[in-house]
């Protein structure tokens, strides 16, 4: 089973790239973002709650997010493994994540950093507001994001480089051509 965390500053193409590896490898989508914005759709009480935390440009909690990711592992049929996207984003959930994979007999087989200056970031982000229209993706919001980023999700990569399992791509350039990097990654594991 292929499983790979797409990882990487808020910014960095994770989306994009997920859209493309999944169709590529036929692997199970799961991102943290999509589940917690279909919650704020919903508009229920939990909804509110993890909206007014996104709009703050902080981290749901951990015990939310487990709880909602391992509903929908376990509702996964008919992929190749899964591509996940945007997560773990602390130590504490590259741990349970580890614990839940190890629980369904599978592991993290890589995590791929796409890696992005912040001045690049800044910008795609206020361009994607403009085009999405998204709430979150303010500068005062954005550099929440990043300092965030910097001192809870980075140090994620610590811990797969010890595992021999993190793989840094340059996020620059083409989709087309990033895309081919990290293409180029999975397919030497």
């Amino acid at each position: 089973m292929l499983n790979i965390a797409l990882f990487g500053p808020p910014g960095s193409g994770k989306g994009t790239q997920s859209k493309k590896l999944i169709e590529k490898y036929n692997l199970a989508y799961i991102s943290t973002g999509d589940m917690l914005r279909a919650e704020i759709a919903e508009d229920s009480e939990l909804g509110k709650r993890v909206k007014s935390v996104m709009d703050a440009g902080e981290l749901v909690s951990d015990e939310l997010i487990v709880q909602i990711l391992e509903k929908k592992i376990k509702n996964l049929t008919d992929a190749e493994g899964i591509l996940f996207d945007g997560f773990p984003r602390n130590l504490v959930q590259a741990y349970i994540l580890k614990g839940l994979l190890c629980k369904l007999n599978t592991e993290l087989t890589a995590m791929i950093s796409l890696e992005v200056p912040e001045e690049e970031l800044m910008e795609r982000m206020l361009k994607r507001a403009e085009l999405e229209g998204r709430s979150d993706d303010n500068p005062e919001t954005i550099k929440n994001r990043f300092r965030q980023y910097e001192s809870k999700t980075r140090p994620v990569s610590g811990f797969y480089r010890e595992m021999n399992r993190c793989y840094p791509v340059d996020g620059m350039g083409r989709v087309e051509d990033i895309f081919q990097r990290v293409s180029d990654v999975i397919d030497s594991l």
